[in-house]
């Protein structure tokens, strides 16, 4: 497939920022390929921000960056009807949403007003202001940051907003290996940025996209994804509210978009497995007696992988 040329250009182009998490933008990369949004959940400098700038460089697609404050409001991200004193009309200012890439640093800062500003973006890629609908440009993805350790004056994003989100990924830290290349490679280049080059083009990006729903999937795979969703709905003993069907449907295209990246044209079970802990970890919620232990989202969805029978793929 085109997509698997394309996408090992790609991914080569970004290593050249971000240093080993080789899985993790193969992740980010299949999402974008699947037209959803992605939550990066980590520690501050693992290079978040980073890692969304040097996507949006190479896909050759607009980027906007909107540091989310307790202040922030609506407008300040969709824009604004101005008057114009000439033409005595008013006039539409779009705000940062109006973009390819949008970055919602710190997403959980902003109150819960502004964080719904981003539901309709992100589920319609349109923007409603005063009963007018404005189209957003396509493709359009937000990838948003959040920092699990600060908590004070933070606003935790509803189940219904985390939802929208096509994965949630944690970054974490480098290899000792990793961490010593990251500084040979800033002592090399003599300065702080990094040159990226756009690879493609937003006319080709939209096209990998179409290629990624060519990707066959069989009816055994269907029924390998469901029974995995079906599991967490099942499991009464440590969850409290099972994946919807728009995480089923968030495996399927994760999964197919995984799949076109490695170069092939059908889905296997290995492809569902290795997206099912970010595509699903974030929708599912604990038992609260389980809040305040180690058990976390993500070992619950691998324990569900284990006990789930694969099924045999010729």
């Amino acid at each position: 497939m085109k997509v698997h040329k394309k996408a090992e250009i790609i991914l080569e182009e970004v290593k050249k920022a971000i240093v080993g998490k080789d899985d993790v933008l193969k992740l980010m990369l299949a999402t974008i390929l699947a037209d959803g949004h992605i939550l990066i959940e980590d520690l501050p400098g693992l290079a978040k921000t980073l890692m969304a700038k040097s996507f949006a460089r190479a896909l050759g697609l607009e980027f906007k960056r909107v540091q989310f404050t307790p202040d922030l409001l609506p407008s300040d991200i969709l824009g604004v009807n101005v008057f114009n004193q000439k033409t005595l009309e008013f006039e539409f200012k779009r705000g940062p949403i109006f973009t390819n890439v949008l970055l919602a640093d710190e997403i959980n800062r902003a109150p819960p007003k502004t964080q719904s500003a981003l539901l309709e973006a992100m589920q319609e890629r349109q923007v409603t202001i005063e009963g007018k609908t404005y189209p957003l440009p396509r493709p359009f993805i937000v990838i948003a940051t959040q920092n699990p350790i600060e908590q004070e004056g933070t606003y935790p994003l509803p189940e219904a907003q985390l939802d929208r989100f096509l994965v949630r990924l944690r970054v974490g830290y480098p290899s000792k290996e990793d961490e010593k290349e990251i500084l040979r490679r800033r002592i090399e280049r003599k300065k702080e940025e990094i040159d990226i080059n756009p690879v493609v083009s937003v006319e080709e990006v939209i096209e990998m996209q179409r290629e990624v729903e060519d990707v066959y999937v069989s009816e055994a795979i269907i029924e390998y994804i469901t029974s995995i969703v079906w599991a967490t709905r099942e499991d009464k003993r440590d969850i409290e509210v099972g994946v919807s069907p728009r995480g089923s449907l968030a495996l399927l295209k994760l999964s197919r978009a995984y799949a076109a990246i490695e170069g092939r044209d059908y889905v296997i079970p290995d492809d569902v497995k290795k997206v099912a802990i970010p595509a699903l970890s974030h929708r599912i919620i604990l038992k609260r007696e389980l809040w305040y232990t180690r058990v976390s989202q993500e070992s619950i969805i691998g324990k569900i992988l284990e006990r789930v029978p694969v099924p045999k793929f010729e």
